[in-house]
């Protein structure tokens, strides 16, 4: 069985303290400049949707929501494990927007909104450490289509420094290195204040006990089954829609429960993928939900 993490062997690519370093305004603030490349203004943490069971999204989320002085909003994830990433962008621009609708707001007076991902990978597999989506008209590729919502992927595998700020570069390499490594010197001070920031959380006795009381929502999620509560309302929605060919998207539903118990092995992925049926899938994805570990999946499947 895998041993679950403690609060003191995590690092920023662990989603809960990634979540909670995050929810500092400041830390979030930098964090948005030294992606986009420009001055943002004063940002404001929605914590109501971090690090909490949200009953609105039927599950446990670590997105860490922002929104700055002009009303931009802006959704920032951490990502491990490599699985495709498209779809959820547009689901999470959907949900920034559908709430000012919900609120009132005229689709004419929609703010900006960003949806950034930091991928322990690399996304797209061209070696960059920034990866920006534009929206341009088939017809004329010089024509760029503005419609306020912007896409990021940071990726920590890139090789293309000397067209990326160093800062970024420095503070990607931070992003992906171990535990030990990970409070070392990185010679830069948004790294320094995040490492501080790191060392406050772990010292800190309510935030022990609220990574103790996410662990067990893990744990009660798993054995009540993934189509409880958030299952029913992802897995076992999307399920009806694989029946009409949406296998990847069954088997990415898969590596997400996996990917909570540990760095999924590649020769299993492989089997996984391999796996077209629809029915076979969803009994897969019930054995995932109740395993409490990688190899205890292997053990009850026919992989």
């Amino acid at each position: 069985m895998t041993e679950r993490k403690t609060l003191q062997k995590l690092t920023l690519k662990d989603n809960f303290l990634f979540a909670a370093v995050m929810s500092e305004p400041e830390n979030c603030k930098q964090l948005l400049e030294l992606t986009l490349g420009v001055a943002v203004d004063r940002v404001e943490v929605d914590t109501e949707k971090s690090i909490v069971y949200h009953p609105q999204y039927k599950g446990i989320r670590l997105d860490v929501f922002a929104k700055d002085e002009k009303g931009t909003r802006f959704n920032v994830e951490m990502q491990v494990a490599g699985r495709p990433l498209e779809r959820r962008c547009r689901y999470y621009h959907s949900q920034m927007d559908m709430d000012l609708l919900l609120s009132g707001v005229p689709y004419g007076e929609l703010p900006d909104s960003y949806v950034v991902f930091l991928c322990d990978f690399d996304p797209f597999l061209l070696g960059k450490y920034r990866y920006t989506v534009k929206c341009v008209l088939a017809e004329d590729g010089s024509f760029c289509y503005e419609d306020g919502s912007h896409t990021v992927f940071l990726s920590t595998k890139g090789k293309n420094e000397k067209e990326v700020p160093e800062s970024l570069v420095r503070f990607l390499r931070f992003l992906s290195a171990e535990e030990t490594e990970s409070m070392g010197d990185f010679g830069d001070d948004y790294v320094r204040r995040l490492q501080l920031s790191i060392r406050r959380i772990k010292s800190d006795r309510e935030m022990g006990e609220r990574y103790m009381l996410f662990e067990e929502m893990l744990k009660d999620e798993r054995a009540e089954g993934w189509e409880e509560g958030r299952a029913k309302g992802l897995a076992e929605g999307r399920m009806q829609g694989y029946a009409q060919g949406r296998i990847a998207e069954a088997q990415e539903m898969i590596f997400e429960v996996l990917s909570m118990y540990g760095k999924i092995p590649t020769d299993l992925k492989e089997r996984i993928c391999a796996v077209k049926d629809v029915a076979a899938l969803r009994q897969l994805l019930k054995q995932a939900a109740q395993a409490k570990s990688i190899s205890e999946f292997e053990s009850v499947t026919d992989l």
